[in-house]
């Protein structure tokens, strides 16, 4: 049985500077999927946000990128959650998880924010009970703590780049494998380890959700 998503929202930054950096992981995917879509997003006041439409497997689909700055983001899903009368169980917050290595993206329904101050945000306005898509952006290191704000707001380095914009990318694939066959399978073909060139397999280290 499918999933029924009714608005996806995508999580970052607005401002020009931060387009590509780690922590607009949400925003790019959210671009991709429009553009994927032949879809352009237009300003709404009312939501604080970016929003445009899609259909995937015939389902009308909304896709929010707040404008509110990353720490103040569910105001504005909380406002389209409200005036598009969504259930939050149908709606689906993508953004970057410093637990996962680029390369990885795991999809999951339910959970706190794991001090990721958008997701704190969100969790605020909306509770828990809503879907998940976590973009691996790799971690700076352990024991540096203070490291973590200025490495989620730079670019990533090439190599590290070019994996996060495939498991954007994979990410994407799957979004009719939810709608048409459920949680499952899409987790299944979305958690599946990714070849590695030397052509052993790796499973990314986290294996939760």
């Amino acid at each position: 049985m499918g999933q029924q998503i009714d608005l996806i929202v995508g999580l970052g930054n607005p401002a020009p500077e931060y387009l590509t950096t780690r922590h607009n992981a949400g925003f790019r995917f959210a671009d991709l999927l429009a553009a994927r879509h032949g879809a352009a997003f237009a300003h709404s006041g009312k939501l604080q946000a970016d929003m445009t439409d899609v259909r995937i497997s015939g389902q009308r689909i909304r896709v929010l990128k707040p404008q509110t700055w990353m720490n103040a983001s569910g105001r504005a899903v909380a406002a389209a959650v409200r005036y598009y009368r969504i259930p939050t169980e149908h709606v689906m917050v993508v953004y970057d998880e410093l637990d996962l290595p680029p390369g990885r993206a795991k999809l999951k329904f339910d959970g706190g924010h794991a001090g990721h101050n958008g997701m704190r945000s969100v969790v605020e306005h909306l509770g828990r009970k809503f879907w998940r898509l976590r973009i691996g952006i790799g971690h700076p290191g352990p024991g540096r703590r203070d490291a973590v704000t200025p490495y989620v707001l730079r670019r990533a380095a090439s190599d590290d780049e070019d994996l996060i914009m495939d498991s954007i990318r994979d990410a994407l694939d799957v979004l009719p494998v939810l709608i048409d066959s459920g949680a499952e399978l899409a987790k299944n073909r979305l958690h599946a380890p990714r070849p590695d060139p030397g052509g052993e397999a790796d499973d990314g280290g986290d294996a939760s959700g």
